[in-house]
Formats: C-alpha cells, structure tokens, sequence
C-alpha cells in the first residue's frame, strides 16, 4: 500500500503561538529570549544577577530533597536535586549532595562523577573532597581516594571525618599489598570448608 499527501488545495496551517509566559516559572519569554540574543553577549550572566526567583527554585528543591534524604527516600530526594541541577547544573553543594546520595543507593560510578563535579566547581571545600575519597574508596579505588583525603586534610587539617575515612583507605592499600607480597591470588586466599571427618585422624 503507498501512501500519498494531498498535493492540491491543502491549506497553510499557522504555527500556534506561543503562550503567555507564567511568572511563577523561571523561563523568559520569546521576546525577551529574542532580545537577549540580539545583544550580542558572549559571556554567560554572572552568579550575582541570577534571577531571585530562581534562587528561591532551586533552594526550595534543594530543601525538599534534604527533607526526603533525611526520611531515607533517596530516589525522591535525588528527583529533587535533579531538577535543581537542570536550573543552576553549577551549583557545587548540589553535586555534593547528589553524589552522598549515590554512594547510599550504591551506585559509586556516578557518586563518583557528582563529586569530581563538585571538586571542580569548589576546589576549596573540604566536604566536597571527602566524598570523592569514599566515591573513589567505594568505586574500588583507594590509592585515588587517599590523594582526596590528603587534599580535604590539606584545606581543613583537624577534618576528623577526612582523617578516620583516610585511614581506611590506607588499610586497604596494605592489605592489598600483604595479598600481593605473599604470592596468592584474591582465589587462592578465600576461605575453604572442610568437613571434620575429613581434616582429622582416624
């Protein structure tokens, strides 16, 4: 069967119009997106001139997914930080929450990615470097993750979180090497059970 359009004496449709802008929602309106671009601007707006009714958005949602992280709806909550993310994807404390979310749901890979976000988005903050330390510890990664710790230990020396989840990581770096120096594999070291009758005497 073959289909064909109607060539002749179709009407044009008009395009809908957009419809009036809602000012409750952060989105501007056709005109003013327009004349943003007629401006010839090249850089992006600076954190200071962010819409405040943004802001309020974002630390709404922000606050709402706090509630629910701390309820134990961890999917909720991570909806929730989502959406702020969609709105201002910069905001460091976002990413940090968002991967701490992540590494109680246990998916590492991606805690693993928030929080190298958010270390590049607030390289100052201690927190921050703390959780890309048990991201990378949780990811299988402990050499990297001691390097993150050394980094918060570096910006707050008296972190005791940073300390105690270093020595951790350390632990687990010589248990590894112990394993490596005595010449057994992960296998050969595991554990074997073995019916009494067999390992005695008779």
């Amino acid at each position: 069967m073959k289909l064909v359009w109607k060539q002749g004496g179709a009407k044009k449709r008009s395009r809908p119009k957009p419809l009036a802008p809602n000012p409750s929602l952060p989105f501007e309106s056709v005109e003013e997106a327009s004349d943003a671009s007629n401006l010839g601007r090249s850089e992006p707006e600076s954190i200071d001139s962010i819409d405040p009714d943004l802001d309020r958005l974002v630390e709404s949602l922000r606050s709402q997914g706090n509630q629910l992280a701390e309820d134990g709806r961890y999917h909720e909550a991570l909806g929730k930080w989502e959406a702020a993310l969609n709105l201002m994807p910069d905001s460091a404390v976002l990413h940090e929450q968002k991967a701490q979310v992540l590494l109680e749901l246990g998916d590492a890979w991606n805690a693993l990615r928030a929080s190298t976000r958010a270390t590049q988005l607030k390289p100052s903050w201690p927190e921050a470097w703390v959780t890309l330390g048990r991201a990378q510890l949780n990811y299988g990664e402990p050499d990297s993750s001691i390097e993150s710790f050394d980094k918060a230990l570096e910006i707050k020396p008296d972190y005791e979180e940073a300390k105690v989840d270093r020595e951790a990581a350390v632990h687990l770096v010589k248990k590894r090497k112990r394993l490596h120096l005595s010449g057994l594999s992960d296998k050969e070291r595991r554990f074997r059970v073995v019916d009494k009758a067999e390992g005695s005497e008779p």
